[in-house]
Protein backbone atom coordinates (compact mmCIF):
# COMPACT_ATOMS: atom_id res chain seq x y z
CA UNK A 1 0.00 0.00 0.00
CA UNK A 2 1.43 3.16 -0.99
CA UNK A 3 -0.75 5.69 1.21
CA UNK A 4 1.25 5.00 4.45
CA UNK A 5 4.93 5.61 2.46
CA UNK A 6 3.21 8.85 1.14
CA UNK A 7 2.40 9.88 4.30
CA UNK A 8 5.45 9.39 5.95
CA UNK A 9 7.67 10.59 3.60
CA UNK A 10 5.46 13.99 3.34
CA UNK A 11 5.29 14.50 7.44
CA UNK A 12 9.33 13.97 7.25
CA UNK A 13 9.46 16.50 4.22
CA UNK A 14 7.17 18.95 6.11
CA UNK A 15 9.19 18.13 9.83
CA UNK A 16 12.28 19.19 7.98
CA UNK A 17 10.59 22.45 6.56
CA UNK A 18 9.08 23.76 10.30
CA UNK A 19 12.14 22.86 12.21
CA UNK A 20 10.33 20.24 14.26
CA UNK A 21 12.90 17.15 13.58
CA UNK A 22 15.54 20.20 14.89
CA UNK A 23 16.45 20.75 11.03
CA UNK A 24 15.60 24.66 11.19
CA UNK A 25 14.41 26.09 7.00
CA UNK A 26 17.42 28.26 6.78
CA UNK A 27 19.59 25.21 7.02
CA UNK A 28 17.86 23.39 5.16
CA UNK A 29 18.33 25.87 2.27
CA UNK A 30 21.41 26.84 3.24
CA UNK A 31 22.82 22.57 2.75
CA UNK A 32 21.05 22.76 -0.62
CA UNK A 33 22.72 26.35 -1.71
CA UNK A 34 26.40 24.71 -0.41
CA UNK A 35 25.98 21.37 -2.63
CA UNK A 36 23.85 22.97 -5.80
CA UNK A 37 24.44 26.68 -6.00
CA UNK A 38 27.22 27.35 -4.39
CA UNK A 39 30.07 26.53 -7.03
CA UNK A 40 28.88 29.00 -9.34
CA UNK A 41 27.46 31.28 -6.92
CA UNK A 42 29.98 31.23 -4.60
CA UNK A 43 29.55 30.75 -0.62
CA UNK A 44 28.55 33.79 0.29
CA UNK A 45 26.36 34.32 -3.30
CA UNK A 46 27.97 36.99 -4.83
CA UNK A 47 28.70 35.16 -7.94
CA UNK A 48 32.26 34.04 -7.28
CA UNK A 49 32.32 30.59 -7.47
CA UNK A 50 35.28 28.45 -8.08
CA UNK A 51 33.81 27.50 -11.93
CA UNK A 52 32.99 31.13 -12.40
CA UNK A 53 35.96 31.35 -14.92
CA UNK A 54 34.42 28.18 -16.74
CA UNK A 55 31.55 30.56 -17.36
CA UNK A 56 30.45 32.26 -20.86
CA UNK A 57 27.84 34.00 -19.22
CA UNK A 58 28.53 36.44 -15.88
CA UNK A 59 27.11 34.75 -12.99
CA UNK A 60 24.44 36.57 -10.95
CA UNK A 61 25.31 38.33 -7.36
CA UNK A 62 22.38 36.25 -5.46
CA UNK A 63 22.64 39.09 -2.67
CA UNK A 64 21.15 41.80 -4.13
CA UNK A 65 17.90 40.61 -5.89
CA UNK A 66 15.65 42.40 -2.91
CA UNK A 67 17.85 45.18 -4.33
CA UNK A 68 17.28 45.01 -7.96
CA UNK A 69 13.82 44.84 -7.44
CA UNK A 70 12.92 47.77 -5.39
CA UNK A 71 13.05 46.48 -2.10
CA UNK A 72 10.81 43.93 -2.36
CA UNK A 73 12.60 39.87 -2.70
CA UNK A 74 10.62 38.38 -5.87
CA UNK A 75 10.11 35.15 -4.02
CA UNK A 76 8.17 33.98 -7.06
CA UNK A 77 9.94 34.59 -9.85
CA UNK A 78 13.25 32.81 -7.60
CA UNK A 79 11.17 29.83 -7.46
CA UNK A 80 10.15 29.74 -10.93
CA UNK A 81 14.01 30.22 -11.87
CA UNK A 82 14.70 27.34 -9.49
CA UNK A 83 12.17 24.76 -10.53
CA UNK A 84 13.28 26.13 -14.05
CA UNK A 85 10.00 23.97 -15.60
CA UNK A 86 7.97 26.61 -16.14
CA UNK A 87 10.01 28.35 -18.96
CA UNK A 88 11.29 30.90 -17.21
CA UNK A 89 15.00 30.11 -17.51
CA UNK A 90 18.02 30.84 -14.78
CA UNK A 91 20.86 32.92 -16.73
CA UNK A 92 19.31 32.66 -20.40
CA UNK A 93 19.52 28.40 -20.06
CA UNK A 94 23.13 27.67 -18.62
CA UNK A 95 21.67 27.14 -15.09
CA UNK A 96 20.46 23.66 -14.39
CA UNK A 97 16.36 23.03 -14.34
CA UNK A 98 16.65 22.11 -10.46
CA UNK A 99 12.97 20.97 -9.92
CA UNK A 100 13.66 17.93 -12.78
CA UNK A 101 16.68 16.95 -10.60
CA UNK A 102 15.21 17.34 -7.67
CA UNK A 103 12.20 15.40 -8.86
CA UNK A 104 14.79 12.70 -9.90
CA UNK A 105 15.88 12.41 -6.38
CA UNK A 106 12.76 11.69 -4.85
CA UNK A 107 12.18 8.80 -6.75
CA UNK A 108 8.66 7.04 -7.79
CA UNK A 109 6.74 7.89 -4.48
CA UNK A 110 3.68 8.57 -5.11
CA UNK A 111 3.21 12.14 -4.98
CA UNK A 112 6.39 11.84 -2.70
CA UNK A 113 8.42 13.77 -5.85
CA UNK A 114 6.20 16.83 -5.82
CA UNK A 115 6.84 17.28 -1.83
CA UNK A 116 10.53 16.53 -1.96
CA UNK A 117 11.33 19.25 -4.92
CA UNK A 118 8.57 22.15 -3.81
CA UNK A 119 10.10 21.29 -0.23
CA UNK A 120 14.07 22.18 -1.13
CA UNK A 121 12.63 24.58 -3.82
CA UNK A 122 11.21 26.51 -1.28
CA UNK A 123 13.83 25.81 1.72
CA UNK A 124 16.83 27.32 -1.37
CA UNK A 125 14.19 30.39 -2.18
CA UNK A 126 13.84 31.15 1.39
CA UNK A 127 17.71 30.70 2.35
CA UNK A 128 17.97 33.24 -0.77
CA UNK A 129 15.67 35.73 0.87
CA UNK A 130 17.80 35.41 4.39
CA UNK A 131 21.17 36.72 2.50
CA UNK A 132 19.89 39.62 0.86
CA UNK A 133 22.12 43.36 1.44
Amino acid sequence: MRTPKLLIYTAACLAALSGSAGYAQDDLGENVYSQYCATCHGASGTGDGPLTELMTTKVSDLTVLKENNDGVFPMLEVIHIIDGRTGLRGHGGPMPVYGAVFNAEAGDIEYGSVVYTRAKILSLAYYLESIQK
